[in-house]
Order: structure tokens, then C-alpha cells, then sequence
């Protein structure tokens, strides 16, 4: 009987220290960004309801972001910047951790639309990665 009981116990203290660093990791507040979101409910702001879907925009969008992802230097705020194309015109929108990574947002877009095409209005945060 008590080796049962020892037995239980043990089960119980392991199952509880497994559960313990899944709590410590899932307690973490997630980044908020209604403040930079509320910027979309302006009517005359560029969002991706805006951007049109002519191929060429599409294909715009999609180089400039594949560019964007596949560099890992960049901060997860860069990789989830907003990107609208429309008539061959991109608009960069959301914020960023440095003026590089604003630069270099910055530089796959004029790759793909032309350095008179790209309108930047990035904000740098400025918080580190």
C-alpha cells in the first residue's frame, strides 16, 4: 500500500513539474498593437483593402514580402509589416525595431516597384528585437 501511494505521489509531482514550464512560458503577455491597428480605420490610409488585384500588384506584394520573410535579421514586427500595391505604387505601413530595418523594408520595395513607386510610413518602435 505504501509503495502504491509512494508511487502516486510521485506521479503527481511529476506531471506537476512537467506542467509548470509550459505555464511559465504561456503567462507572457502577447504584443499589442490595437494602437498601430486603429491607423486602418482611417479612411484615406492605404490597408489591404485598398490594394488591387491586377497581377502585377499581386506579384509585387508577393516578392517584396517573400523578401522581407526570408530575411532573418529582421524582427517579427518587419516580417509582419503591411504591404499594399496598387497601380504599380507600394505603401510600407507598421512599425519596425530600427531605422535599418526600415531601410532595408525599404530597399526590397524599390527592388521590385522602383525607388519613385514605394511610399514609406513605417514607424520605427525602437525596443530591440
Amino acid at each position: 500500500m505504501n509503495r502504491r501511494r509512494s508511487s502516486s505521489f510521485a506521479g503527481a509531482i511529476l506531471g506537476a513539474a512537467l506542467l509548470l514550464p509550459g505555464t511559465v512560458l504561456y503567462s507572457q503577455t502577447a504584443p499589442d498593437n490595437t494602437k498601430v491597428n486603429k491607423e486602418d480605420q482611417n479612411k484615406s490610409a492605404p490597408n489591404a483593402d485598398k490594394a488591387k488585384n491586377t497581377s502585377s500588384d499581386t506579384e509585387v506584394m508577393a516578392h517584396i514580402r517573400r523578401d522581407i520573410v526570408k530575411d532573418k535579421s529582421l524582427s517579427t514586427y518587419a516580417h509582419n509589416i503591411k504591404i499594399v500595391s496598387t497601380h504599380g505604387k507600394v505603401t510600407l505601413r507598421g512599425p519596425v525595431h530600427s531605422d535599418e530595418e526600415k531601410q532595408t523594408i525599404e530597399q526590397y520595395a524599390k527592388k521590385y516597384a522602383g525607388d519613385q513607386n514605394v511610399t514609406d510610413e513605417l514607424t520605427v518602435k525602437g525596443d530591440g528585437k
